[in-house]
């Protein structure tokens, strides 16, 4: 017996079996349905004012005002993710201490919003031209491969002569 416990510091029924003490190797646990993401929406609306220090009638409001619109549910009830939390407490940073309006924060998120789609984007095009040089390199070798490589005999230049030839037609 260890001192963590009749097992060790691993614990009953978890991890695989010692080599010698009989038991079989468990299975590794099936991978879980579903993953948490930053933005998974699993808060609603009373946790989420919690989380981000307002009240859930700000946090309404700003959902009717598109500033933070977070997911819904089947009944219609909000679901915020990690990220809206995030976001929320942008919003509250911009309209206290930088003295925003909302109207202007929901430019600036519009915009911010914006430069991420464009930067997606750049970084698709960027791959894809990666991947059409990499063809066009593949397909150059390709080519280059399939030159014929025969031997042929190297002569050197003959000297010229300096003869003038001169042409008259017949008559």
């Amino acid at each position: 017996m260890t001192p963590d416990g009749p097992i060790g510091p691993i614990g009953p029924g978890l991890g695989e079996g010692l080599p010698g003490d009989g038991r079989r190797p468990r299975r590794a646990a099936a991978p879980p349905q579903y993953v948490l993401t930053e933005d998974t929406p699993v808060y609603v609306i009373s946790v989420a004012a919690e989380l981000s220090g307002l009240h859930p009638q700000t946090l309404r409001q700003y959902d009717r005002l598109g500033l933070v619109c977070p997911d819904r549910t089947a009944g219609r009830g909000r679901r915020y993710s990690a990220r809206d939390i995030q976001q929320l407490r942008e919003v509250q940073r911009l309209s206290q201490d930088e003295g925003i309006n909302l109207a202007g924060i929901k430019r600036i998120i519009e915009l911010e919003n914006q430069v991420t789609a464009l930067q997606s984007r750049i970084a698709e095009l960027a791959d894809s031209l990666e991947g059409a040089a990499t063809a066009l390199q593949q397909r150059e070798a390709a080519v280059h491969a399939s030159y014929r490589r025969d031997l042929v005999p190297y002569q050197p230049p003959t000297p010229q002569s300096s003869a003038l030839v001169v042409w008259r037609p017949k008559r």
